[in-house]
């Protein structure tokens, strides 16, 4: 029986994790710690059977040091970050404070405390961004890639993995990272694109689609993630770094053509805004260390995934209707991208 931190767990990807892993791993206690901003949803996981639900931030040190102690921690997980690229643009100081002093705060804490993994979630987008009609051996990137962060959340992301890797080298404290692709599935707050193509169309709105419509990602669905994970805390090289991919991608108008269709509804909907600054062509993702290495490969296919994705929203508009408008950020023609709050 092991002792599990996971930060971040009241989030999209945290709290379908604490989910996985108390269904992989029944024995296990779990503690999930979430600062609950605007985007943690507490009862995502606030009275499941085995998990104890900690109200606090990551930057806190001194608290994240009691609870090492107290409830003798084996593993922490750590998805605690500001991840929307959006907001990132209008408040890119919460992204760092967050996501690059909030994981040297943990780290602090381990260091001191000592654990036997220290995991730690990234993104495919720390290594920037690739081109649109380039494909074939080579395109994707590898766990060798360069970093080039091209919007203040990428680099942010991109600072905490460095502090993550410092950690691990200078006081040995026993690391492993994965960068993933972008992920999907049930209980993502309702201002990422998929579950916001969703709710829109459920609620009769137009859906927003940024003016690059062919950009496009590579989507994982959230179990198939949190799997990679599970493979990594348990067989990964400590000091390793893992890319987790599908290796299927999907463009912005594919997202909206396809989420319309599973709900009867016609191209009507669509409506074109203005781009981003700074908006990222592409991602895809070599997991192929990952495939060799520890035998992971995807089991959800995108047709399976989203139309089960899309089934989980429009059966629970009691979990998503009352975050409409939680989030800082206005997607739509009427976003302006200068200002700041």
């Amino acid at each position: 029986m092991a002792s599990v931190l996971v930060t971040g767990a009241a989030g999209f990807i945290g709290s379908n994790f604490v989910r996985y892993w108390r269904a992989a791993h029944p024995g296990d206690r779990v503690v999930a710690l979430d600062a609950l901003t605007y985007a943690g949803v507490r009862g995502n996981v606030e009275g499941l059977d085995g998990v104890e639900f900690v109200h606090g931030s990551i930057a806190n040190t001194e608290l994240v040091e009691h609870l090492l102690r107290t409830c003798a921690v084996d593993v922490v997980v750590n998805f605690a970050a500001e991840s929307h690229n959006s907001l990132a643009i209008l408040r890119p100081g919460e992204f760092f404070a967050t996501n690059v002093m909030g994981t040297q705060g943990l780290l602090e804490a381990v260091r001191r405390v000592g654990v036997g993994r220290f995991h730690h979630i990234s993104t495919c987008e720390v290594y920037g961004d690739l081109p649109l009609d380039v494909d074939g051996p080579g395109t994707a990137f590898t766990e060798d890639s360069p970093y080039r962060p091209r919007t203040p959340y990428n680099a942010a992301k991109a600072g905490g993995d460095h502090v993550v890797r410092a950690y691990g080298l200078t006081y040995d404290v026993p690391v492993t990272i994965t960068n993933c692709s972008n992920n999907y599935g049930p209980f993502q707050f309702p201002e990422k694109v998929i579950p916001l193509f969703t709710t829109r169309a459920l609620a009769g709105e137009a859906l927003p689609l940024y003016a690059s419509t062919k950009n496009r990602r590579e989507w994982l669905h959230v179990d198939d993630h949190a799997r990679a994970i599970d493979a990594v805390i348990g067989h990964g090289r400590v000091g390793e770094t893992y890319n987790v991919g599908s290796g299927h991608e999907v463009d912005i108008e594919g997202i909206a053509d396809t989420i319309l269709g599973a709900l009867g509804l016609g191209p009507e909907y669509k409506t074109i805004v203005p781009d981003r600054p700074s908006h990222d062509r592409r991602y895809l993702l070599d997991s192929s260390k990952l495939r060799a290495e520890l035998g992971w490969a995807p089991q959800v296919g995108w047709d399976e995934g989203i139309a089960a994705t899309v089934d989980w929203y429009r059966a629970n508009e009691a979990w998503w209707r009352p975050l409409i408008g939680r989030s800082p950020v206005v997607e739509g023609a009427d976003a302006n991208w200068s200002q700041s709050r």
